[in-house]
């Protein structure tokens, strides 16, 4: 008697070939980091690889290419400051959602830590490892069967961060779109979920993140963005 049940992996919202879904979360990770001179100097060819995806994805790069080639790069650096560093509500950092800065996300951060050095990454001192488009490159470049749990485990706060960017009227939204669409789609749990985090907001604690002592690595992280 067989006494194991094989779970199914969830489908994505769009059937993508493998390659196209790493290629989505390779341009994401790249649109949702800082705009430096870096990121800018490659527009011509993040263009190029987003004109190779299907239709149905490739139209959510359209709006924040034609806004970041069309906008000067000091406005564009300005305003991703304000929209992501400067609202709680549009952070990039995926377990500020739920813990804020309370002791609680020190383990939720070292998860993440974990699976990156179980696949053979070590993260640098200068971002934390929830960062969005540190996790985005991590699944696409490197472990995209780790990256997508990851990516999946947080559908939830990737929804809240796309409607809180919709709200503001940010081509960023749109990016958010393009990842959402390569994961498993909303359920009604994981709209409870939201629902929560949106009437919450991100907890606060005097006390920070002391789990951190634990890993001195991730401790020193936490000088840098939040």
């Amino acid at each position: 008697m067989n006494l194991l049940t094989i779970r199914k992996r969830p489908q994505p919202v769009l059937a993508l070939a493998e390659h196209d879904r790493r290629v989505v979360w390779r341009l994401a990770a790249l649109l949702l980091d800082y705009p430096g001179e870096r990121t800018l100097s490659l527009l011509d060819q993040i263009s190029g690889a987003a004109a190779e995806l299907p239709e149905h994805v490739r139209t959510h790069f359209d709006a924040v290419l034609a806004y970041l080639r069309d906008t000067p790069s000091i406005e564009v650096a300005q305003s991703y400051v304000e929209t992501f560093d400067m609202r709680r509500r549009a952070s990039l950092h995926l377990t500020f959602y739920a813990y804020g800065d309370t002791r609680k996300r020190g383990m939720a951060l070292l998860r993440f830590k974990h699976a990156y050095r179980q696949a053979g990454v070590e993260l640098g001192d200068e971002e934390l490892p929830d960062h969005l488009p540190v996790l985005l490159e991590f699944a696409a470049t490197v472990d995209p069967i780790g990256g997508e749990r990851l990516l999946g485990e947080h559908v939830p706060v990737l929804e809240l961060l796309r409607l809180s960017l919709g709200d503001n009227d940010s081509p960023y939204s749109d990016v958010l779109a393009a990842v959402l669409a390569t994961l498993p789609p909303v359920t009604t749990a994981d709209r409870r979920r939201i629902a929560e985090l949106a009437a919450q907001g991100p907890p606060e604690e005097e006390v920070g993140l002391e789990p951190f002592a634990m890993d001195p690595s991730l401790f020193d992280a936490t000088e840098g963005r939040r």
